[in-house]
């Protein structure tokens, strides 16, 4: 980090209540372990059990259905709507505390409904005044503003004086300008990526001094650059101090966790108890060895073998992506392609396009890696192994969401990719296992 950018920060370290999840447990008894730090990082142990003073006792969580939290009757009729009756772990844990306005910095795996956390949160504390912005949400990708923006609509269907807008780049900044300019068409809620939001601040076009609810999603990528880290500062500057601070990703390091920190005030903290917990229950992972030329074919195989509904199957560079698509396409597997040298609109076309289930299978690039949430794809195939460990786990997350069932191939095809494999396995406590030879049957990875 640069000393300049740190300085800048804003420091606003106190005492931390820090949640700790045990996923196996909370997942059989809907309980969670608890650890609150103190000003002076001293824990206090949680818990009524037993074993209370010890670390890692238990708390129960008291809340089973979303109606328990109270919310808006405008919410929970959208709730019912969506079809969600019972909130998972990290929700129970955290909406009691975020709806009353507490900061929040939470990191758990995938698929768990992290970002139904922070629109609930909001929508639930919103009082929208016309011409006023008073939530801002920023993401690092495109792709993620927009399907953010997505489910704000669909959690205010019933909220009808509720408006929302996505900013990103690679539109035009001056339809940006004309919606922020016009009081009845002005967002309450503006999600956004850095860039262009800090344009819009910079140019004076956007009035943060209303804003009530500051929300950081995949915080960890986004905060991990010096230059969108100052951007969010300058952006985070514009709006009040007197405000509400939510920050989520799935994968959170040590390094990273005192620079989130900065942004927040005596926040509620929820991480998984154990690193090795960040896995994904439900979802089958397995390895294929084989050589770097031998990877169309067996590409072709899997998918004329496999059940699945849509398959994403990620590679290391755009070039690749629209190479294996064009291969794809002639070989009678219809696919498209979505990767960061695209057009706006030709991602954000592929991306609905995908999601509605017009094609089933996508290629991709790692700017689908985090946070896309389509509830379809049950199969994700690594066909190039990414670098990094945390990074395989974003990949694979695409399937199996929010505890349903999938599967996860990856091609080994270097001893880099070798080194790699060895690493995920260590970092998560994760045995993959090579493809058996027979396949998988379909119904360990076929939701009913």
């Amino acid at each position: 980090m640069s000393n300049e950018v740190e300085e800048d920060l804003l420091e606003y370290s106190d005492h931390e209540q820090e949640f700790q999840i045990p996923e196996s447990k909370a997942a059989t008894n809907g309980e969670s372990s608890a650890t609150v730090t103190n000003s002076k990082g001293e824990e206090k142990e949680g818990g009524n059990n037993e074993e209370g003073q010890k670390k890692g006792s238990y708390v129960g969580i008291h809340s089973t259905g979303f109606k328990d939290f109270l919310l808006k009757p405008e919410l929970s009729r959208a709730i019912v709507d969506c079809g969600f009756e019972h909130p998972s772990e990290v929700q129970q844990a955290t909406i009691p505390q975020s709806i009353h306005g507490t900061d929040v910095l939470c990191q758990a795996k995938s698929g768990l409904g992290k970002t139904a956390v922070f629109v609930l949160s909001t929508l639930q504390q919103l009082d929208p005044v016309p011409g006023e912005v008073s939530v801002v949400v920023i993401c690092h990708t495109r792709e993620l503003a927009y399907q953010i923006r997505n489910e704000y609509l669909r959690f205010s269907k019933y909220m009808p004086d509720v408006k929302t807008a996505v900013f990103f780049g690679g539109t035009s900044m001056r339809e940006d300008i004309d919606k922020l300019s016009d009081k009845e068409k002005c967002p309450h809620i503006v999600v956004a990526t850095p860039g262009r939001l800090k344009a819009l601040v910079r140019e004076k076009k956007i009035d943060l001094s209303h804003v009530k609810n500051f929300v950081v999603d995949e915080c960890d990528k986004v905060l991990e650059k010096p230059d969108m880290r100052q951007d969010v500062q300058d952006i985070f500057r514009a709006t009040p101090r007197d405000k509400q601070v939510m920050m989520f990703t799935a994968t959170l390091n040590e390094e990273m966790k005192p620079v989130c920190r900065r942004f927040l005030q005596n926040p509620l903290e929820i991480f998984v108890d154990d690193e090795a917990k960040l896995t994904l229950h439900g979802l089958q992972q397995y390895y294929i060895k084989l050589e770097e030329r031998e990877k169309n074919r067996k590409l072709a195989q899997l998918l004329d073998d496999l059940e699945f509904n849509q398959v994403i199957i990620f590679v290391k560079s755009t070039n690749r992506a629209n190479e294996l698509t064009k291969l794809l396409n002639a070989s009678n597997f219809p696919a498209i392609t979505v990767h960061s040298n695209m057009k706006q609109e030709d991602r954000i076309l592929r991306y609905k396009a995908f999601k509605e289930f017009e094609k089933r299978i996508c290629v991709s690039t790692d700017v689908f890696g985090r946070g896309i949430d389509i509830e379809r794809i049950n199969l994700a195939i690594n066909y190039d192994l990414p670098n990094e460990a945390d990074q395989y786990l974003h990949r694979v997350g695409r399937a199996g969401r929010f505890g349903t069932k999938g599967l996860a191939i990856s091609f080994i095809s270097s001893a880099e990719d070798e080194e790699v494999l060895e690493k995920i396995q260590s970092r998560f406590d994760v045995k993959i296992a090579p493809f058996p030879e027979e396949g998988v049957d379909p119904s360990t990875y076929l939701n009913n």
